[in-house]
């Protein structure tokens, strides 16, 4: 993969992020892509994308950022040996299992606990950043001449280019999975998502400036941890506390993650869509424990059966040809629901741009890498006869229905858990 193609994408993210912020206050529900899709295309649209989160996208996601936080809170351990990769799944399936659990147990505290990490995380940025500002007024530039000169194009490494460029900032959908538990959206969203959108890039380039202070472009690419490289090369005894850092900001991701898309199967159940019991919530915690944990098993399957590179390309893959498909139906809807009140609008280029992006990379990967995007096409499709057989065909057998009531059953008993209303 090379750099200079990330840098290409900037533009295109803070497109996506206002796109966001038009539907998150035009369609004040929770749910994210799955409902704009459903507003916009119907319920075998977002039945197709949900199915394809479910089992492809949200797993293989939360694996990727957990993956880093298992390396990085290890680096200082085994310093300056590399870390084992088992040890690192280990410790990330640790990770995970606490942020469900603390999901499961406390809204209230997995909020503090998200403003806390959010904290740690600009802190372990200014670590990065400031003394990177200081070689760079010292005059270490050497690694930025001709930094944007490329001696050849290779189509084939643009879409993982780009997936990992707008892996960065995917932040700024996450407070749509959560709409209907923000005060007064029709201001707050698209404030939150230009402010965050700001900071989060001034930040980035700051970040990329620092590093490229002490490291090439290759040297770059060749360390499997970035900010443990740089803190060894310029802080000393001080390295170790940039992974700890770092790995408190993952863990963050990680709980903001899980917060955000347990919202949208909540949502999801609502409809129909998914188990009833997904919908319900804890009766003395008042969390949605099932909407919780139903990512869990598939999540440490794919930690443990693939490498954040190839997690990062299949879920990619699909996570953005359904957002370009979301950002398509805020163009389809400007012409069959005129009426819609929409409090923030967006001149219609920009997400006209941001989707036909998503489509072009969405072929590119099918280019570049036929297998894992042909695999993640494949889990998609599988999600149309689902869709009929479990949604739409309502000729069940009796047996079927009593055993799926019976199971219903038994997980609100274990779970402790009821419908909202009660």
């Amino acid at each position: 993969m090379n750099i200079e193609y990330n840098r290409t994408f900037k533009p295109c993210r803070i497109q996506g992020a206002l796109s966001y912020a038009e539907l998150g206050t035009s369609i004040k529900k929770s749910g994210g892509h799955y409902t704009y899709i459903l507003e916009a295309f119907g319920p075998l649209a977002a039945f197709v994308q949900l199915w394809a989160d479910l089992i492809a996208i949200r797993p293989a996601g939360l694996a990727v950022i957990s993956l880093a936080f298992g390396r990085y809170i290890l680096e200082p351990i085994f310093m300056p040996c590399g870390v084992p990769e088992l040890a690192i799944k280990l410790t990330t399936t640790l990770g995970i299992t606490s942020v469900i659990y603390l999901n499961s147990m406390s809204v209230s505290w997995t909020a503090r606990l998200q403003i806390f990490l959010t904290g740690c995380k600009l802190l372990a940025v200014g670590i990065i950043i400031v003394p990177g500002l200081y070689q760079l007024f010292k005059g270490e530039t050497k690694n930025f001449q001709n930094a944007f000169e490329l001696q050849s194009v290779d189509l084939a490494g643009f879409p993982l280019a780009f997936y990992s460029g707008m892996y960065a900032y995917a932040g700024w959908f996450y407070l749509n999975f959560v709409t209907e538990e923000v005060e007064n959206p029709e201001r707050t969203v698209p404030l939150a998502i230009c402010i965050s959108m700001t900071i989060v890039t001034l930040c980035y380039v700051l970040t990329n400036v620092a590093y490229y202070t002490v490291m090439s472009a290759e040297e770059l690419l060749a360390s499997s941890a970035v900010a443990v490289t740089f803190a060894e090369r310029l802080m000393g005894k001080f390295s170790m506390a940039v992974p700890i850092f770092v790995s408190l900001s993952c863990f963050g991701s990680m709980n903001g993650c899980l917060f955000a898309f347990s919202r949208m199967f909540f949502a999801a159940s609502r409809e129909g869509h998914l188990p009833e019991v997904l919908s319900m919530i804890h009766i003395r915690r008042h969390t949605p424990v099932p909407a919780v944990i139903v990512l869990y098993p598939l999540t440490l399957v794919l930690l443990f059966s693939g490498d954040i590179y190839s997690l990062l390309n299949f879920m990619s893959f699909l996570r953005w040809l359904f957002i370009g498909v979301a950002v398509l139906g805020l163009i389809y809807m400007r012409y069959t629901r005129p009426e819609l009140h929409r409090p923030f609008k967006v001149p219609i280029f920009i997400p006209a741009v941001f989707s036909f992006t998503c489509f072009f990379m969405v072929f590119l990967s099918l280019y570049s890498d036929l297998v894992t995007t042909g695999i993640g096409f494949a889990i998609s499709l599988t999600g149309i006869p689902a869709y009929y057989i479990f949604i739409v065909f309502d000729r069940k057998p009796k047996w079927l229905l009593k055993l799926s009531d019976s199971i219903n059953r038994s997980l609100q008993i274990i779970m402790e858990v009821v419908p909202p209303e009660h």
